[in-house]
């Protein structure tokens, strides 16, 4: 068994085998749960066919619900770089948060608590210790599932993981008032834009128009590391971000 040290053994029934892909992609989500409790019931439920590695409680507290070398079911639809089985390459780790379906019910987006952003970030160095996953590869939800998913949530913290030595992130400059591409943009400026997401991952389709899936895809974008305006317009902002993440992939 490939178990944490630092997580309690809580097995779900929800895994296969990963069928000989390698290892090689971080997936960090958010439960979308009031209840961590019912998040976990809903994680171990045979009939939801859904769960993850591991889950980090509000307190910090880390359970462990499939072995690493299994193949856990979080990711659903999704791509990254070409690949399509995400869950087959990848650790998933859940992260008990309300997030996004706070705002149906009319109350703020609820932030990470410094105990359990602590803990990701143990439970993150760790697993790093045993596979040898690239910083670019440690990613959201939302960036391999662009239109289905918001997760973990623009008040993720991926640039505190970083200063951990965790995931690739660059200082973004401030959002800038003037578009550069937006919805309805056409042309070789909008093929080279969805050319640089295609290269750094995002499943974006090279068309040269800047449709809703290339606006989703840019708000995924943002949401992840450029998260002060998420709108999915491209400033000089997030185009400056972009062409800095791909710049220092050599670097690391």
């Amino acid at each position: 068994m490939s178990n944490s040290p630092l997580a309690e053994w809580r097995p779900s029934p929800n895994f296969n085998s990963r069928n000989g892909e390698p290892i090689d992609l971080l997936l960090l989500h958010y439960t979308g749960m009031e209840s961590e409790d019912a998040a976990l019931a809903r994680l171990c439920d045979p009939e939801a066919q859904v769960s993850c590695h591991y889950l980090v409680r509000t307190d910090g507290t880390r359970l462990q619900l499939v072995d690493e070398k299994d193949r856990a079911w979080h990711a659903g639809r999704a791509a990254w770089s070409g690949a399509r089985d995400i869950n087959a390459r990848s650790i998933g780790i859940e992260i008990a948060n309300w997030g996004h379906a706070a705002l149906e019910e009319g109350e703020p987006l609820p932030p990470f608590s410094p105990r359990q952003i602590d803990s990701v970030i143990a439970l993150c160095l760790d697993i790093l210790t045993r596979h040898k996953i690239p910083a670019r590869r440690v990613l959201g939800h939302s960036d391999v599932a662009p239109e289905r998913k918001l997760d973990p949530g623009e008040l993720f913290p991926w640039h505190q993981l970083a200063k951990a030595g965790i995931g690739h992130f660059v200082s973004p400059k401030p959002a800038s008032p003037e578009p550069v591409l937006a919805l309805g943009a056409e042309g070789e400026h909008v093929a080279d834009l969805q050319s640089l997401l295609a290269l750094y991952g995002y499943g974006v389709t090279v068309s040269g128009v800047y449709d809703e899936r290339t606006q989703t895809i840019v708000a995924a974008f943002q949401r992840h590391f450029r998260p002060e305006r998420i709108d999915g317009i491209v400033d000089h902002s997030t185009l400056h971000t972009l062409h800095n993440l791909l710049a220092a992939i050599d670097e690391i």
